[in-house]
């Protein structure tokens, strides 16, 4: 999976890549978010990290693709900001230090399957100072019979972020729908607070 990803940053522009998204820019402007230390996990080529930054907060960018996060240096660079860009495995940290106030990822924890998902859930929780946010975005569906068939790790179930966070945060939906008539079909943004 990794040399997908790294083959992808450094010869294409992915798909989900369009700048900052669009949750996370209307609770900065909103005031909803304030600068804080901050960390984007799975921040691919940096448009939220590089965001955050542009608005005061400190940032960290963790991906495990280096030609993402070589790409995201030179947007900071181009915008003028400081993120500190961390090499490491979500689902294993080794190499991001200390705690954070905000915790931000868009379509990184969708991305594993079953067992990287506890792991993921095990080395980023203890990232959250008492109080912290954390914006979650993720494909959320029931999955169809025939997605059960097909080992490819895309939606979480409904529930399953409760399931995952709840002994460990305070979870409100703060957007999302679903459209069977649509590809992908659903999505969720959550705000988590750390208790």
């Amino acid at each position: 999976m990794k040399l997908f990803y790294e083959v992808g940053y450094r010869h294409f522009k992915m798909p989900w890549e369009g700048g900052p998204r669009s949750e996370l820019v209307e609770l900065v402007e909103s005031g909803g978010l304030k600068p804080c230390r901050a960390v984007d996990i799975g921040c691919g080529t940096g448009a939220n990290a590089v965001f955050l930054a542009e608005h005061g907060f400190d940032v960290t960018g963790v991906d495990f693709a280096a030609s993402a996060l070589a790409r995201a240096a030179r947007l900071a660079d181009a915008r003028n900001v400081k993120v500190d860009w961390v090499e490491d495995d979500i689902t294993a940290l080794s190499r991001v230090q200390g705690r954070f106030d905000l915790l931000v990822d868009y379509g990184a924890l969708d991305d594993l399957g079953r067992n990287d998902r506890d792991r993921y859930v095990r080395h980023v929780t203890p990232l959250a100072n008492s109080g912290a946010q954390f914006l979650l975005w993720c494909f959320e569906w029931a999955p169809r019979w025939w997605e059960r068939l097909v080992p490819i790790a895309m939606a979480m179930a409904p529930g399953e972020v409760q399931r995952r966070f709840g002994g460990d945060f305070v979870i409100e939906r703060y957007a999302g729908g679903l459209d069977w008539t649509r590809f992908p079909p659903g999505f969720a943004a959550y705000v988590m607070t750390k208790t």
